[in-house]
C-alpha cells in the first residue's frame, strides 16, 4: 500500500523484453534505501516487486498484463518515473490509500500555468466515472491529488510547485496517457451496497 506522496524522480535506465514480458532497470537513490529485494514499489503508480537492489537502482519485471493495462509500456530509456517505497505502520498518511492498482488509463488534455502553480487536465474513461467527485481523491501516475473541478468528460487538478519539481508532470505532453488509480473505498462501498440491494431484493422475492 503507498499514500501517493512520490519520494523520487527516477529514470529508467535499461527496459529488457522478455517475450510478451519485460524487466526494467530504474535509476534511483531515494527508494532504495532501506529496500530489499522482494520490497514493493511504486513506479508510475504501478506497485511493482524491486529485485537486484542496489544504492543506485533497482530493477523489476513487468508483466504483460500490466504493461497491456498501465503506462508502462511506453517507458523508454531515460524517461522519468515517480517512485514511492510502501508504506510501513509508521508512515504518515499524507495523501490518500492508493493499491498500486490501476483501474484504468487517462489522457494528459493539457496545462495552465497561475505564476506558482498550474492547473492540469485529464480526460478519463467512462468505466471509471462514477468513482470520481469533486474535492475527491484521484492517483495520476502514483500521485495522490484532489480533484479541483469535474465534467462528464475530464477532471482538472491544482498542482503546487513542490509537485511540479518532484514528479514527471513537468514533462507530460497533451495526448500522453497517464495511469489512474481510483479511491478504493468507493469501490467497497459500491461493492456493499450492491450486494445489500441483491440481497434485500432475494428476500422481498422470497416473502
Amino acid at each position: 500500500m503507498f499514500t501517493g506522496i512520490i519520494e523520487e524522480l527516477g529514470r529508467i535506465r535499461a527496459i529488457e523484453k522478455r517475450g510478451e514480458d519485460a524487466r526494467i532497470v530504474i535509476e534511483a537513490r531515494t527508494v532504495t534505501e532501506g529496500s530489499h529485494d522482494g520490497d514493493s514499489i511504486s513506479v508510475n503508480g504501478v506497485c511493482l516487486t524491486a529485485l537486484d537492489v542496489k544504492p543506485d537502482s533497482f530493477a523489476a519485471d513487468v508483466s504483460k498484463e500490466t504493461l497491456f493495462r498501465s503506462t508502462l509500456g511506453n517507458l523508454k530509456e531515460g524517461s522519468p518515473v515517480n517512485l514511492e517505497r510502501a508504506v510501513t505502520p509508521t508512515t504518515r498518511l499524507g495523501g490518500h490509500i492508493v493499491q498500486g492498482h490501476v483501474d484504468a488509463r487517462g489522457e494528459f488534455l493539457n496545462s495552465e500555468n497561475h505564476g506558482d502553480s498550474w492547473t492540469f487536465r485529464f480526460a478519463y474513461p467512462k468505466e471509471v466515472a462514477r468513482y470520481l467527485v469533486f474535492k475527491g481523491s484521484v492517483s495520476v501516475e502514483g500521485i495522490s491529488l484532489t480533484i479541483a473541478n469535474l465534467t462528464d468528460d475530464y477532471f482538472e487538478i491544482a498542482v503546487i510547485p513542490k509537485t511540479f519539481e518532484v514528479t514527471n508532470f513537468s514533462e507530460l505532453k497533451p495526448g500522453d496517457a497517464v495511469n489512474l488509480e481510483v479511491d478504493v473505498i468507493a469501490k467497497y462501498v459500491e461493492r456493499i451496497l450492491m450486494r445489500s440491494t441483491a440481497g434485500k431484493v432475494a428476500v422481498e422475492r422470497s416473502l
